[in-house]
C-alpha cells in the first residue's frame, strides 16, 4: 500500500517550564515509562528521544526537553540549551502550562523563543483535573492566548489521560507528509544503560523526597547477562554532592538505600523481562553540578 501522500512524519519538541508535565504526556502517548517522572521539578535532565507510530496516519518522533528555567550552576545551563537547542529541529512545538491565570516571566520568555521558531505551536493547558469549575479553563484560555498567536490549543490531563488522544490528532494535523524516520516498533533511541541510571534515579528521588535537592546523579558502573541465563546483574553508583546527603541516601541500617534498590530493581526487571541483582553504592563528588568534567562524565554532553 503507498500511503506516502497520506502518511505524515515529524519531530515534535515537547517545552515548557519545569513540573509542568511533559514527561507524563509523553509517558501516557508511548503508553510505557521512558521518562522519569517526579513531583521535583527539573527531574528530565537529558533531551530524551521517543517516537510513537500510527501505521495509518503517520509517526510522531517525541523531544521531550529539560525544563526552561533560570540557570543556577553548569547544569542547569546544560538543561536550558538541551531544550532550547530542540527548537530548529521540530516540526511543531508542544507547549505544557498549568491551569492559571497568571502569565510569569517563565512563561514569557518561552514566548520570545518560540517567536524565532517560525513552525506551528500547540498549547496543551495541563492538569485540568486540578481545575474546579470546566468555565474556568476559558478565562485560562483567554489568558495565554494574550502573549502567543498559538496554532491549537488543547485542555488536558496527562496524569489521567483526558484529552490526550486529542492531543495526537492535533499533532497529526500540523505534521508534514513524510516517510517513517524508524521501525514501527521503535519507542526510544536511550540506551538501555541510560534508562536504567534514569530509573534508579527516579526512585531516588521518590524515596527521599524533599530531604535532598536535586545533586545526585546515577552512573551504570556493570551491567552484564549471566551467561545461559534470563539475568542481569547490574551495579550502579550514587553520586551527591556533601557528605550529609550520603548519610541520608544510605540511611540508618542502609534502610534507605534498600528501599531506592528494591524499588528500582522492581521496574527494571519490568523493562528488562528478566531477573536483576542491583548493587548500589553512594559517592560523595563536591559541587560537581559545575564540574564540565563530572558533567560529561554523567552524561549530560552538549548537544550538537
Amino acid at each position: 500500500m503507498d500511503n506516502s501522500k497520506s502518511f505524515r512524519s515529524g519531530f515534535v519538541a515537547i517545552i515548557g517550564r519545569p513540573n509542568v508535565g511533559k514527561s507524563t504526556l509523553m509517558n501516557q502517548i508511548i503508553g510505557q515509562k521512558i521518562a522519569i517522572t517526579s513531583n521535583k521539578p527539573q527531574t528530565t535532565r537529558n533531551r530524551i528521544q521517543t517516537v510513537y507510530t500510527d501505521m495509518e496516519r503517520g509517526q510522531i518522533v517525541f523531544l521531550d526537553t529539560p525544563g526552561i528555567h533560570k540557570a543556577k550552576n553548569k547544569l542547569g545551563e546544560y538543561m536550558v540549551n538541551a531544550a532550547e537547542h530542540s527548537l530548529p529541529d521540530a516540526d511543531v512545538v508542544l507547549w505544557l502550562v498549568e491551569p492559571t491565570d497568571f502569565v510569569g516571566a517563565g512563561e514569557r520568555h518561552i514566548a520570545e523563543i518560540l517567536q524565532k521558531a517560525k513552525v506551528p505551536v500547540i498549547l496543551v493547558i495541563n492538569k485540568i483535573d486540578t481545575v474546579a469549575r470546566k468555565e474556568e479553563l476559558l478565562h485560562f484560555i483567554d489568558t495565554y492566548r494574550q502573549i502567543y498567536d498559538f496554532d491549537e490549543i488543547v485542555p488536558a490531563s496527562a496524569l489521567r489521560g483526558e484529552n490526550v488522544s486529542d492531543v495526537i490528532d492535533t499533532i497529526f494535523q500540523y505534521l508534514p507528509y513524510g516517510p517513517m524516520f524508524y521501525d514501527e516498533d521503535t519507542v526510544t533511541d536511550q540506551p538501555q544503560r541510560q534508562i536504567v541510571s534514569e530509573i534508579i534515579r527516579e526512585k531516588a528521588l521518590h524515596a527521599l523526597d524533599e530531604e535532598i535537592p536535586h545533586g545526585i546523579a546515577v552512573t551504570i558502573e556493570r551491567m552484564k547477562q549471566r551467561r545461559g541465563r534470563d539475568f542481569m546483574d547490574i551495579e550502579a553508583t550514587i553520586t551527591c554532592e556533601r557528605d550529609s546527603h550520603k548519610g541520608i541516601i544510605i540511611g540508618k541500617n542502609g534502610a534507605m538505600l534498600k528501599k531506592i534498590g528494591t524499588n528500582a530493581r522492581f521496574e527494571i526487571e519490568r523493562l528488562l523481562e528478566e531477573k536483576v541483582n542491583l548493587r548500589l553504592w553512594v559517592k560523595v563528588k563536591k559541587n560537581w553540578r559545575d564540574s564540565d568534567m563530572l558533567l560529561k562524565n554523567f552524561g549530560y554532553r552538549e548537544q550538537v
